[in-house]
């Protein structure tokens, strides 16, 4: 079995490559996409070995791009399309949430639309506006999408694999701040886990700690820091938000008593709420303390020189632990 240490990008990479090769139906299109290889490298030398008509640099329409999807997808394709950075879907938001997601319904099951569609999102890049955002509650509230984010290499080129592989419409969030960090990938292995499942990313006893995509990282680093002062956090990695899978959130609940959900997303509305709900309906006896939630706050997303007053930290991780062990 070849394993690899490499970057949660290089992972995405091999994961599309992959995809490629396996299905000559499969086709990657977007802004960039082919002859740079993706503005985060993610398509790096695809194009180069599968030619212009399978990696598809497209005008800079995200409309467009979406829209032409919907019509390969009609015909047998299945594309997947890169949206540069996470603020330039808003463009092809009507067609995802109108077309994408309904065509399936609408046709009363007599059509699919196997399209995946990649938006590197959060913070923690130093960009400029418009370059990092937090989508996701605008496409998990929607029915008819699949909506998964992956936070290390071996999901990374797990999940890109079957989320090509579905026959649903997938929106896949990367992360782009962790797009650098390494992890080991077992580059031979079929796929060991489902793609919409959650795991349990640390064991503890103590308190539950909620995340899912950039968050994850942050969440294991106050889990590591909790530990130093005796006290276990267990850490879960929710994987797929749109269906969620709480069924490993609700037993760690059960066990610790207490939960903290950890998003970088504004926290109205967000999906922190979803799960707070869920915990406190399935888990009522079971909580020493109310689920509390430490998200992004409900402003626009500030400029890079301030994005760290902004994006959640374990810091703030540990003190919500704390502020739940004080009831």
């Amino acid at each position: 079995m070849m394993s690899e240490t490499i970057t949660l990008g290089k992972a995405l990479n091999h994961g599309l490559r992959r995809a490629l090769e396996n299905d000559p139906k499969v086709v990657i299109m977007g802004e960039d996409v082919g002859k740079l290889g993706g503005v985060f490298r993610i398509t790096d030398g695809l194009q180069k070995d599968f030619g212009d008509d399978r990696v598809i640099d497209t005008p800079l329409a995200e409309a467009g791009i979406i829209g032409t999807a919907v019509g390969l997808a009609i015909r047998g394709y299945r594309p997947v399309c890169e949206i540069q950075f996470d603020g330039f879907v808003f463009p092809a938001y009507n067609q995802i949430v109108a077309q994408v997601a309904k065509m399936y319904y609408r046709s009363r099951g007599n059509v699919r639309l196997p399209i995946v569609i990649r938006i590197p999102y959060g913070g923690g890049i130093g960009a400029v506006e418009h370059h990092s955002e937090s989508p996701e509650a605008y496409f998990a509230h929607t029915p008819g999408l699949k909506v998964v984010t992956c936070s290390n290499p071996a999901d990374a080129y797990a999940m890109i694999q079957q989320s090509i592989d579905s026959d649903d419409p997938v929106v896949f969030f990367e992360p782009k701040r962790r797009y650098w960090e390494k992890g080991e990938v077992e580059l031979d292995a079929p796929a060991s886990f489902p793609l919409h499942a959650s795991r349990v990313a640390r064991e503890g006893s103590d308190a539950t700690v909620i995340a899912y995509g950039p968050m994850v990282r942050t969440a294991l680093d106050a889990a590591q820091a909790a530990a130093e002062d005796g006290r276990t956090l267990e850490v879960i990695d929710l994987r797929t938000l749109s269906p969620l899978d709480l069924g490993p959130v609700f037993e760690s609940v059960r066990k610790t008593g207490r939960a903290v959900v950890v998003h970088e997303a504004p926290g109205n509305l967000g999906l922190g709420a979803e799960i707070a709900a869920r915990i406190t309906q399935e888990c009522f006896y079971s909580l020493e303390a109310p689920v509390l939630r430490v998200t992004g706050y409900d402003v626009p997303y500030p400029a890079a020189r301030v994005e760290e007053e902004y994006l959640p930290d374990l810091d703030r991780v540990l003190d919500a632990v704390d502020r739940s062990f004080g009831w």
